[in-house]
């Protein structure tokens, strides 16, 4: 047999062989593939650390910490008018003027009445010594035999009658001055001062009106003190158990919702608005629900912030944030990654070494509205489950709406 060339034993080699690596490169793709497509595809997230704050959400309405109707005591025609809307005002200074001629000409009735019985009470007491003189004398003259009875009793009558026709006078006098006093304050209610440091944010008269108070106090202006201001957050019944006064707010403003404002919660109250209000108390005859058993309860929260720039106006509307707890640099996972949860155990799906999903009891601390803190069962970078991809070919990694 002759012997092969080293040229035609190279191409024997490889037509030999090149149809097993094509075999075998089959079978290794064909194996790959069924393993792509048996493995599943799931959104994930990573357990990070973070800031993890616990808050009770409610929407409030800003108010002056101190808001006063200025009303007119006396009626008449507003003389003048000094303020308008928007001046800045000082305890005690002049608002408006009433036309006083009324007041005036009462108070000198007022004080003439007190003169003429002071006189009437002068000439009395005038009258009343002459009274007891001739009272001693008949007295003197019926000891010694010399006067009659009868005279005697008249002189005693008359004494009588001048002592007491005194005290009269004195009550009468008592009465005059009493006039003269309250003629002389309603005179200064025809001078309206603001009783409050704030501004004016109403005016309800013009000059020249004329205000009535015969049945009711008419208002002539609204006076508000605006460096601070109070908000009223609605609580509901079922977090109102969860928040006390000393707790941290934050809140912001629609018209500047990246601007924060903090506070402390002041107070909380102890019914609901619909009870503490007397009519809607008296309608309803309810006092435990007087809005009806199928409304909502809410409790107002009170607390104060200052507004030097003047930014907060009243019935502005507030999205209020009570801090419950706060831990800095906890691990948190996603909200959605929780399968079931008892209390502060939860379990969730975590992903493996070999990425199959493995089921893990995990220990959960406080949450936010997006994720819970993890104070057991888990480590940071291990992926937790959030659910499988909907369609073929979507795999994502994260979690879409947290960020993880």
């Amino acid at each position: 047999m002759p012997l092969m060339s080293a040229g035609n034993f190279h191409r024997t080699v490889l037509l030999v062989a090149l149809p097993l690596m094509v075999l075998a490169g089959g079978a290794a793709f064909q194996a790959y593939s069924s393993d792509t497509e048996d493995a599943p595809s799931y959104l994930t997230a990573t357990v990070a650390r973070r800031d993890i704050t616990q808050s009770v959400l409610a929407t409030g309405t800003v108010k002056a910490q101190a808001q006063v109707s200025v009303g007119a005591q006396v009626s008449g025609q507003i003389k003048s008018l000094k303020v308008a809307i928007g001046d800045r005002v000082t305890k005690g200074q002049i608002i408006a003027e009433i036309d006083s001629m009324t007041q005036q000409n009462e108070l000198k009735q007022a004080e003439a009445r007190l003169k003429d019985v002071t006189a009437q009470l002068q000439s009395k007491r005038a009258s009343l010594r002459q009274a007891q003189l001739a009272f001693a004398r008949r007295q003197l003259l019926l000891q010694q035999d010399a006067g009659s009875e009868e005279e005697f009793e008249s002189a005693q009558a008359t004494l009588r009658v001048t002592q007491a026709d005194i005290v009269a006078l004195d009550a009468q006098i008592q009465q005059a001055a009493v006039s003269v006093d309250t003629a002389k304050v309603n005179l200064g209610y025809t001078v309206i001062t603001a009783p409050i440091d704030g501004v004016v944010i109403h005016v309800a008269v013009k000059q020249g009106q004329t205000v009535n108070s015969a049945q009711s106090t008419p208002t002539i202006i609204k006076l508000a003190d605006l460096d601070t201001m109070t908000i009223e957050a609605e609580i509901s019944e079922a977090d109102v158990v969860k928040v006390a006064p000393g707790m941290p707010v934050t809140f912001t403003i629609l018209g500047d919702p990246d601007h924060p404002y903090t506070a402390t919660l002041r107070a909380i109250k102890l019914a609901p608005e619909s009870v503490l209000k007397e009519d809607d108390a008296t309608t309803s005859g309810n006092t435990g629900n007087a809005t009806g058993s199928s409304s909502a309860i809410y409790y107002n929260g009170l607390f104060d912030v200052p507004n030097p720039d003047g930014r907060l106006r009243i019935a502005m509307t507030a999205e209020v944030s009570i801090r419950l707890a706060e831990v800095e640099g906890a691990l948190v996972i996603p909200l959605t990654a929780l399968e079931a949860t008892d209390g502060d155990r939860a379990v969730v799906q975590v992903l493996d070494t070999k990425g199959q999903a493995v089921e893990r009891d995990i220990v959960t601390g406080i949450s936010d509205t997006a994720g819970t803190e993890v104070k057991g069962g888990l480590a940071e970078g291990e992926r937790v489950v959030l659910g499988s991809a909907s369609t073929e070919g979507d795999a994502p990694q994260s979690d879409p709406l947290t960020g993880w």
